[in-house]
């Protein structure tokens, strides 16, 4: 090794050894922390690439508000639609009023969308206890519904009932304590009433 001129031996053997000793003794402090370090990058590293997949999913509650009772396409379609104006309010469905009177029920939301040329939508979801439900389906089959009842994906009984004049268009499903009424007055987008029933009773 070459020596460098104005360099003594005698002093830079001594700096090193310092040296040496200080970066061995700053290796020795952080010995105690490089597992916390290695474990906290790993689990950096494993939020970045997703959740747990122990971690479940929450579940999805029933719609309880109009933004919530339709799916996404559906929504947007209304939303942007010029014709459409969006009403969200909790009256009870105003084409059934003697089943209303039977059920008892307790309104949840109605959410009413207004078209051109009177042409109109309308959903109301409603509680109701199983004495009512049963009181508004019998009160709908007087009144000329077709209605009947089959257990759904759940083994849950649901009891569909709808009746058609002219334009104007009435469907009812009654599942649990839920109770959801579509009104459709010259207007009917596609798979309309199933959307709203699906999502006023698991959400989707």
């Amino acid at each position: 090794m070459a020596r460098i001129g104005g360099r003594s031996l005698w002093l830079a053997w001594p700096a090193g050894l310092f040296c040496v000793a200080a970066v061995v003794g700053l290796g020795v402090l952080a010995a105690p922390g490089v597992p916390v370090t290695v474990a906290f990058v790993g689990d950096t590293l494993r939020a970045a690439t997703g959740a747990p997949a122990s971690e479940e999913a929450e579940p999805v509650a029933p719609a309880t508000d109009c933004r919530h009772l339709y799916s996404q396409p559906m929504w947007s379609s209304l939303v942007w639609s010029p014709e459409a104006l969006l009403s969200q309010r909790r009256t009870p469905p105003s084409s059934t009023v003697e089943a209303v009177a039977a059920a008892g029920s307790t309104t949840v939301v109605t959410c009413h969308w207004r078209g051109v040329a009177g042409r109109f939508l309308e959903t109301t979801v409603s509680t109701v206890s199983a004495e009512g439900a049963a009181a508004a389906a019998a009160t709908l089959t007087a009144q000329g519904f077709a209605c009947e009842t089959a257990p759904d994906r759940t083994r849950t009984d649901v009891t569909h009932c709808e009746r058609t004049s002219g334009d104007l268009s009435e469907v009812h499903d009654l599942r649990g304590d839920r109770w959801v009424s579509s009104t459709l007055s010259g207007w009917e987008p596609l798979g309309y009433a199933e959307t709203v029933a699906s999502h006023a009773f698991f959400g989707e």
